[in-house]
């Protein structure tokens, strides 16, 4: 009874507790396998941020339930299991073992507690715990790095500081000491992420202090690339911003959830942030920050946005032309504030304007990625053989953004930096050939 199957679900924070969970098994002689027909425990790491990641994460307990072999045990962990673990107890008894968010790192203390009484159970009462650095044995190109967990920032739509905790930042020693180790095993680029990436430090250093950690991993270690996800606008200091200009190893790409332009959406949202304020930071990275890309993510349909409110944001995105732009629908959860504000909105409303809104953005992102035809970019090579390969330029990060697609007659080694000079622009991506400057 000792290998294991994990499937994760939701976020790349899901992806590192994930691999945590893996590497504490390892060391404690579990096999971590591939197929969940083979397994003897399968751990579905579940999302609950919006009822698709719901669902979808119920349809997989589901699915590997079906899939899983006589005697195999169902481990479900992550936010739905912390946010449901009673209903999904009473509704769902083929689950053997519950596992919250602060819990998921004694995986194996609870495995071998299921072995020796053979009893469910459930364990959720751990939502502060620190977060614990893993030597990871092999590493790929591009890792995820989290510097803090949790959220102090109560937005009236989220249920995170429910599930996740407050927040808890890691010392800047620990991080610089995975990320040296990530470099050792071949890693190029390390993405830092947390809820609230710019509040890194407020615990622990009483201050915003992401530029003491960026300048710590700069002087203190070789990673060829810095990303940085998930930076809310509030505490994006000048400080922080000489950082990101003092280093071409940082990456001049910022990953900025919005959610609305409306002040009386934001003040709904419990968002510290009004829309001249957002204007004047979103004029001040530009100028600041050569060749800056900015990403950012809006919700429409929450309750009581007017059709008002929605077309000043339209008009706001029309104006500002963000490089990069998700959209959600509002989703009402149980357990936050604004679950119980009135003026819902119907769902054929919310799926309109999400429409119109990626409708409008695809011609602006169409139109930044035309700027980049003919130029060169230093780009990382992720995938690919035979000639054709895939890489990804400073603009993009992984999974939401868009890729570089290069025909090669020479092999492209994974891993490696090459120059690519651009040739064509597509919807979201662009291609481009391996730049050779003449002689």
């Amino acid at each position: 009874m000792n290998k294991v199957f994990i499937l994760t679900m939701g976020c790349s924070k899901n992806d590192v507790d994930s691999e945590t969970m893996a590497y504490k098994l390892k060391n404690n002689d579990y096999t971590i396998i591939n197929n969940p027909s083979d397994a003897d425990y399968i751990i579905i790491n579940t999302c609950s941020f919006i009822n698709a990641a719901k669902e979808e994460s119920i349809d997989a307990i589901f699915d590997m339930i079906n899939q899983k072999k006589d005697g195999a045990k169902i481990i479900v962990s992550g936010c739905l299991a912390q946010r449901y673990s009673k209903e999904l107890k009473e509704e769902i008894p083929e689950i053997d073992i519950i596992v919250g968010t602060g819990n998921f790192q004694n995986i194996s203390e609870i495995i071998k507690e299921y072995e020796e009484n053979n009893k469910d159970d459930v364990y959720i009462d751990n939502i502060n715990a620190d977060i614990e650095y893993i030597e990871k044995d092999v590493a790929d190109v591009t890792e995820y790095v989290k510097i803090a967990e949790g959220c102090n920032n109560n937005c009236s739509y989220c249920i995170i500081p429910k599930l996740r905790g407050r927040l808890r930042s890691r010392p800047i020693d620990d991080i610089v000491n995975e990320i040296n180790h990530l470099h050792k095993l071949g890693t190029k680029e390390v993405i830092l992420i947390a809820q609230n990436t710019t509040d890194y430090g407020m615990d622990i250093y009483s201050r915003p202090s992401l530029d003491m950690l960026l300048k710590a991993i700069l002087e203190r270690t070789k990673m060829p690339w810095i990303r940085i996800m998930y930076l809310y606008p509030d505490n994006i200091t000048d400080d922080l911003i000489e950082t990101f200009n003092s280093s071409e190893r940082i990456l001049k790409y910022m990953d900025i959830p919005l959610q609305h332009a409306s002040d009386h959406v934001l003040k709904m949202m419990n968002r510290h942030i009004d829309k001249d304020e957002i204007h004047e930071l979103i004029t001040k990275l530009r100028t600041k920050i050569a060749d800056l890309v900015l990403r950012t993510t809006f919700i429409v349909g929450f309750p009581g946005e007017r059709e008002e409110d929605f077309e000043e944001l339209l008009n706001f995105i029309k104006k500002e032309k963000f490089d990069k732009l998700g959209v959600f629908e509002y989703s009402d959860e149980e357990g936050t504030r604004s679950y119980s504000f009135n003026e819902k909105l119907d769902e054929k409303t919310k799926a309109e304007r999400r429409e119109k809104i990626m409708d409008a953005q695809m011609d602006i992102s169409r139109a930044s990625l035309e700027k980049r035809v003919g130029t060169v970019m230093k780009c990382l090579v992720e995938d690919g053989d035979a000639g054709e390969y895939t890489l990804r330029s400073f603009m993009d990060a992984p999974d939401v953004d868009g890729q570089v697609y290069v025909t090669s007659d020479k092999d492209l080694e994974i891993g490696s930096f090459v120059d690519v000079k651009i040739i064509e622009a597509l919807e979201y991506d662009l291609r481009g050939e391996i730049y050779e400057p003449s002689k």
